[in-house]
Formats: C-alpha cells, sequence, structure tokens
C-alpha cells in the first residue's frame, strides 16, 4: 500500500464530504437498518401495523397502542463476527388515560478495530506496520416520541405521533457530528385493514461535523494531495413511506397478515423498481401468521434491484433480484421474544445475520 493509498483509505472510512450544506445520497444510512426482529423478519413491511414500541423507528404513530403498562424493547445485532454492532433499545409510557403516549428510543451503530494507515509510509518511503493503530466509529440516535389516538367509530380509529431525533456520529478523536431532525406518522385502523404513512426527515435532518487533526495528519493530507476535511454540514433529503395491511382470519386460531409498504426516497436516485433524480420508490413485501396470538412465524422480501447476471458470459445483462428475510416469535404472559434471519444491508450487497430481541410488558404492581 502507497503512502497516498494509505492516507486516503482513512478519508473513505471516515466518510465524509466535506460541502458546504447540500443532500447526500444515503445520509444517516444507519438510521435505516431497522429496529426489532419482527419487523425485520417481515423485510420492514411495517408503517401500517406496528403497534408496540418499536413504532418509535417505524412509525411513531403506533405507538399510542401501548396502553395499559410500560413496554421495553431490546435488540442486537452484529455484522462481520461481532465487528460491527447494531442495537436498539426503547421504552413507551402510556397515559393514565390510556390515549397518549410518550416514547424515548436509543439506535447505535458501532465498528471497531478500524486501520488507521496515515502513517504506514515512512517519509523515506519504507513501510512501517507498527505505526498502524486503530479507532472506533460510532453512530448514534436518540428518538424522543409522542403519539395520540381518536376513535372515529367503532370500527375505525385514527393514530397520529412525531419524533424529535437527535444524532451524534463520531470517527474516533478525528470526526464528530451533531444533528436533529423530525419524523411524523399517521394510521387510521379499521377491523381488519391499516394504513399507515411516515415522514422521516420532514424538516430534513442535517449533522454539523467538525474534525480534529493534528498538524502532522494535515501535512500528510497535503503532501497526497488528499483534501483536508474541514468544518461542514451534511444534510439528511425527506423520505416517504406509504402502507397497507390486511389481516386474514384462517380459523379459530390462526390468523395471517400481510402489509405492503412503498418507501419513496428524494436524495438522487438509486437502484430501485422506480427511479429518477427526482425520487427513488423501493417496494417492501412482509407477512406474519400467528397462532393464538402466542406463536408467529414471518417472511418479507425487499430491496429489487438491478443487477449483473452470473450467467452473462459477456457481463453486460441485468436481471431483477431482491432479498428475502425470515423469522419467528414466541410470547408467553408478557414477555416476548423475536428472531430474525436477514440482510442488514441497504445496498446491493447482502449481509445477512441473525437478530434477537425482547419485547416486556412491565407489569404495574397491584
Amino acid at each position: 500500500m502507497t503512502f497516498k493509498k494509505g492516507a486516503l483509505l482513512f478519508v473513505l472510512v471516515i466518510g465524509i464530504q466535506t460541502v458546504n450544506a447540500q443532500f447526500r445520497a444515503y445520509s444517516n444510512e444507519f438510521l435505516n437498518i431497522g429496529a426489532g426482529a419482527r419487523g425485520l423478519s417481515m423485510a420492514g413491511a411495517q408503517v401500517a401495523s406496528v403497534s408496540d414500541g418499536t413504532a418509535g423507528y417505524w412509525n411513531p404513530a403506533g405507538l399510542s397502542a401501548v396502553k395499559d403498562q410500560p413496554q421495553l424493547n431490546l435488540m442486537h445485532a452484529e455484522y462481520f463476527a461481532g465487528i460491527g454492532k447494531y442495537d436498539f433499545a426503547s421504552i413507551v409510557i402510556p397515559s393514565t388515560k390510556k390515549n397518549r403516549v410518550i416514547g424515548l428510543s436509543l439506535l447505535r451503530f458501532a465498528v471497531d478495530d478500524i486501520p488507521n494507515t496515515i502513517f504506514l509510509v515512512e517519509a523515506d518511503g519504507t513501510i512501517n506496520f507498527s505505526n498502524i493503530q486503530t479507532f472506533s466509529s460510532a453512530d448514534y440516535a436518540f428518538l424522543f416520541s409522542y403519539s395520540q389516538e381518536k376513535k372515529i367509530n367503532e370500527n375505525k380509529i385514527f393514530r397520529y405521533g412525531g419524533n424529535a431525533k437527535i444524532i451524534h456520529r463520531s470517527a474516533g478523536q478525528f470526526a464528530k457530528a451533531w444533528g436533529f431532525g423530525f419524523d411524523a406518522g399517521v394510521q387510521l385502523i379499521g377491523k381488519k385493514w391499516r394504513i399507515g404513512a411516515v415522514a422521516r426527515d420532514v424538516t430534513t435532518t442535517f449533522n454539523a461535523w467538525s474534525f480534529s487533526l493534528t498538524e502532522r495528519m494535515r501535512e500528510v493530507f497535503y503532501v497526497t494531495n488528499n483534501e483536508v476535511p474541514v468544518k461542514s454540514t451534511e444534510l439528511t433529503a425527506p423520505r416517504l413511506i406509504l402502507g397497507g395491511a390486511y389481516e386474514f382470519g384462517l380459523g379459530e386460531n390462526l390468523s395471517l397478515l400481510t402489509e405492503l409498504n412503498v418507501d419513496v426516497s428524494f436524495d438522487g436516485r438509486r437502484n430501485t423498481v422506480i427511479a429518477s433524480d427526482f425520487a427513488s420508490v423501493d417496494p417492501r413485501i412482509g407477512v406474519e401468521l400467528g397462532w393464538k396470538d402466542a406463536f408467529f412465524v414471518r417472511a418479507g422480501i425487499n430491496n429489487f434491484q438491478k443487477a449483473l447476471d452470473d450467467n452473462d458470459d459477456t457481463n453486460t445483462e441485468k436481471v431483477w433480484i431482491y432479498q428475502p428475510a425470515v423469522g419467528a416469535g414466541f410470547k408467553i404472559s408478557n414477555v416476548q421474544i423475536d428472531y430474525a434471519f436477514t440482510n442488514l444491508a441497504n445496498q446491493s450487497n447482502p449481509l445477512y445475520t441473525h437478530v434477537f430481541s425482547l419485547k416486556l410488558d412491565l407489569k404495574k404492581k397491584n
């Protein structure tokens, strides 16, 4: 590895462009991974049907379905044999009138042991591996949620809610960012059907980056013709997610919930089913088979993309691909444990992993 490539790798790991307040594609992408094994096993098709503490992530309107007691949700997932870790936790507290709910959610994505190769090559051109040090990159999001519901008639309920979110991102001691944004969502609940919509980063979300580089680092960047990072602001474009769900009765003890979501992003052309410079549309489909509201089997597909056909020798033909997810869950009294085998990446290269989550209804003392 040359001196220039070593310094360039460091810049790429930080993953920051020193631009002046402009939208970036895939900005704050860690916020698009998901929350809870139930939602992940249904490929993220949750906007209309979510009704537990993970709604603070999927659609804050769904939080008002938590009525009788506070609820705790926990989830953990790992990338690359534990190098990257993703965690979600939430606490939901309903009001005494059972029509208003407040919630607090925390998301954390961290990658450890990232090589810092800036000083890999000495001034005389020799390689000195002892100069390689490691650092960690961590992204945090704190979501403060509010939700309320209103009964329209005996068969319809309207729910609405919003998030105020604070974002903190860091790459070792070299770069840090603080930002904030807002989400808003609604749900209309019928006897068998549900409709939902959520606008993420509705007022745009910004990250203000600052950098702490030593003079020696700046000198290396200058000598190797790499741009020296300066303070910058990164904007996340709004995203609209629409969804509809329907529950089929399959007998006295069985039910089948199906949901379709349409994810519309506005940060540039993406490799999706419908793509343009203005907006890109990505569908998600999920199903959940439930038995006595105690045992569940789930599946879903998402991330429809065009990719090169492996069977094409010319390396020019493309075919449609998608990424599946499966999972299961069981509920005993006030405890529910869910499992998902799903892809955590949002790009064309799949990154499948095992995900477990816990939902606990905190029963009040008599």
